[in-house]
């Protein structure tokens, strides 16, 4: 069995760790932040920091693909959560539209379910129950700054064999695993040992972000959680302990828009959507949290089939990462974990042959969800930037027939029992699209539902309303 170093104590660093301290490896967990998780969730949420994690506080929604992982692999860690407040949730019963007539149960419903919660309570019970591994460490309070190098297994390419911290400590390992998330520097290390960049992408996908979680008895979710109006969209969101989120974005640029964080100004904005004004009925547990300038950020550790570094992987959003308008990026982050737990226990210890296998496996089972993300954010943008600016929103190519497909997608949704149960497997992480329209029939049951229907689009202040609204 090997040592494992992770780098970065969050959920999918834990949830790694665990997965394959099971395996029989022994893991320890490096975490910047130093503060202990406090033991209790109430104590989690009123004073525990964690500046390491910058959304730590912000809206946090753990889609079906988090619960099948626990399922699998943590359920353990499942039963924890839920023991302590976490919002067992079925999109199923939550909004199933009232325009299809056919709302009879089927077989395979239960896979929607969610288990979802705040950040601070979801990082409470898997730390505590990481302290409970017996062949996890985790030390809290260590900076690393350095890769240790050791002898290459393939001609150039440095061989990762452990780190140098902040104090001059090294550590050593088998295998390094990078789970520090958004705010990982492994291209800059990987840089300083004379390794070759990894390939990267990155941009702003352009949302300001302005929300606030209430208590009390649920609201009943009329219509789907996440609804576009123009320059501004909004969403609400079950969460743990009888509390929910309630999020309002839009496009950075758009100037008059950040009068929303004048909780007056978004409490009359969210009270004139006839869908959503129900979420405002509760105790408001925060004043306003806002947050803006997410990047979309992809990297490949493989450049011209050739690893840029060899006995470090990278993981989650350390990998990648997308902005959370979508809530996914726990989800898929924990599904990479599990991956990552399947290839371990596969590999013949070959540095090179496993660095090659991660990337095809990433490159497969992960990087269609970036790619995906990326593309409806920029749709969503232009979409924006045209209401702001009075005009229609761009159409369609004719000959663009993914763009046209998915337009009836989201009309079909509203009238057939099968289009709405394909769209929650898309919404839960567990099919991407380009699965979802390869899987015979679905597009013709798309157009023939679609066609000729009206698209349901909820109402809400226009663009002239909303400025009146927020002036």
């Amino acid at each position: 069995m090997a040592d494992v170093l992770v780098l970065g104590g969050g959920l999918v660093g834990t949830a790694a760790a665990m997965m394959l301290a099971r395996d029989g490896h022994d893991v320890t967990v490096l975490e910047r932040d130093a503060a202990e998780p406090p033991v209790s969730v109430t104590e989690a949420l009123e004073r525990w920091e964690r500046p390491g994690v910058a959304q730590f506080n912000q809206v946090h929604y753990m889609h079906a693909r988090f619960r099948h992982v626990l399922d699998a692999e943590l359920s353990d860690v499942r039963d924890a959560l839920i023991a302590n407040g976490g919002r067992v949730y079925d999109p199923i019963v939550e909004f199933f539209p009232p325009t299809i007539d056919d709302r009879s149960p089927r077989e395979g419903d239960e896979n929607y379910r969610v288990v979802t919660g705040r950040r601070p309570m979801l990082e409470t019970v898997f730390a505590g129950k990481a302290a409970d591994e017996p062949r996890v460490s985790v030390r809290r309070g260590v900076k690393v700054e350095q890769l240790l190098a050791g002898t290459s297994a393939v001609d150039s390419v440095p061989h990762v064999v452990g780190v140098r911290t902040s104090t001059g400590e090294e550590i050593r390992a088998d295998l390094v695993v990078d789970a520090m998330g958004r705010g990982s520097k492994l291209t800059e290390w990987l840089t300083d040992m004379g390794a070759r960049p990894p390939y990267e992408e990155a941009e702003d996908s352009g949302y300001m972000y302005y929300s606030q979680y209430f208590r009390g008895a649920l609201p009943q979710q009329l219509g789907r959680p996440l609804i576009e109006f123009g320059s501004y969209s909004i969403l609400t969101l079950p969460s743990d302990n009888d509390t929910w989120w309630v999020l309002v974005w839009g496009e950075t640029g758009d100037q008059p828009l950040k009068a929303l964080r004048h909780i007056d100004k978004w409490t009359k904005v969210v009270r004139a959507i006839p869908s959503k004004a129900q979420w405002l009925d509760g105790e408001p547990v925060t004043g306003m949290v806002a947050m803006s300038g997410i990047m979309d950020r992809y990297r490949r550790f493989v450049v011209d089939d050739k690893p840029v570094v060899t006995g470090l992987l990278a993981v989650g959003d350390a990998w990648a990462c997308t902005n959370p308008s979508l809530g996914r990026g726990l989800s898929l982050g924990m599904y990479h974990a599990q991956k990552l737990r399947h290839l371990v226990r596969s590999t013949d210890g070959d540095p090179a042959a496993t660095a090659v296998e991660w990337d095809e496996i990433t490159e497969r089972d992960l990087t269609p969800w970036y790619r995906t993300q990326v593309q409806m954010d920029r749709a969503r943008v232009q979409a924006m930037a045209a209401d702001r600016e009075g005009r229609e929103p761009p159409a369609p190519a004719p000959d663009d027939i993914q763009a046209q497909a998915i337009g009836a997608f989201f009309t079909s949704i509203n009238y057939d029992p099968d289009c709405f149960r394909a769209f929650l497997e898309v919404m839960g992480c567990l099919t991407t699209p380009m699965e979802l329209f390869g899987r015979p029939g679905l597009f013709e049951k798309v157009i023939a539902a679609s066609q000729g229907k009206d698209p349901l689009q909820p109402e809400g202040p226009s663009r002239q309303e909303l400025l009146e609204i927020l002036a």
